[in-house]
């Protein structure tokens, strides 16, 4: 094992250039660190945890491979989620395309009645209410909240103009809070 690892884990610039300089292995630093939040993401995407693995590995292969495009304008977890947005906007479109294709595709990727009923009632209704959302006011409210990113790491991972995340985190808030507003109210989701 190598000493960095046996005295404390490197910071993710340090870890890049450990990559960088021919210890591969150092990958798996980054890799531990950011997992959790790429299969999130993929999660919000897929909603299958199948699906959110692979896309997970997916992502990962793609920033080894072009890792030494970092340059380090912004955090790595930035940049790596950028990856991982533009990965999954472009599942996304190859699984729209064979759908139209073929329905039953559709159909078989629908989340069981077993899975919806473990998740807890709060977490249901927040998430359908997020639904109702346009797109990318889901997506920044999901990326602002969820992900806990600034506006400047939301415009570089989606490309929106800070001020367009802005309008939109603020309108998809409103609209959240008038839709659960009777869940605080009345305790029921009706």
């Amino acid at each position: 094992m190598s000493a960095y690892r046996q005295a404390q884990e490197p910071s993710d610039e340090e870890a890049i250039g450990l990559v960088l300089d021919g210890d591969t292995e150092a990958f798996a630093i980054l890799v531990k660190r950011h997992r959790a939040r790429v299969t999130r993401l993929g999660m919000s995407f897929f909603r299958d945890e199948d699906d959110a693995a692979d896309f997970t590995q997916d992502v990962f292969v793609k920033a080894y491979t072009a890792l030494a495009s970092f340059k380090g304008k912004s955090l790595f977890s930035t940049w790596l989620l950028r990856i991982a947005y533009n990965t999954a906007i472009n599942s996304k479109k190859r699984m729209r395309e064979q759908i139209s294709l073929d329905p039953e595709t559709e159909m078989a990727r629908a989340p069981g009645a077993d899975e919806l009923h473990l998740r807890e009632e709060t977490a249901l209704a927040v998430r359908a209410a997020m639904a109702d959302l346009p797109p990318r006011q889901a997506l920044c409210i999901e990326l602002y909240f969820y992900y806990d990113l600034k506006y400047s790491e939301i415009s570089e991972i989606t490309g929106y103009p800070v001020n367009t995340i802005k309008s939109h985190v603020f309108r998809a808030k409103r609209m959240l809070r008038e839709r659960l507003g009777p869940i605080r109210e009345d305790g029921d989701a009706t």
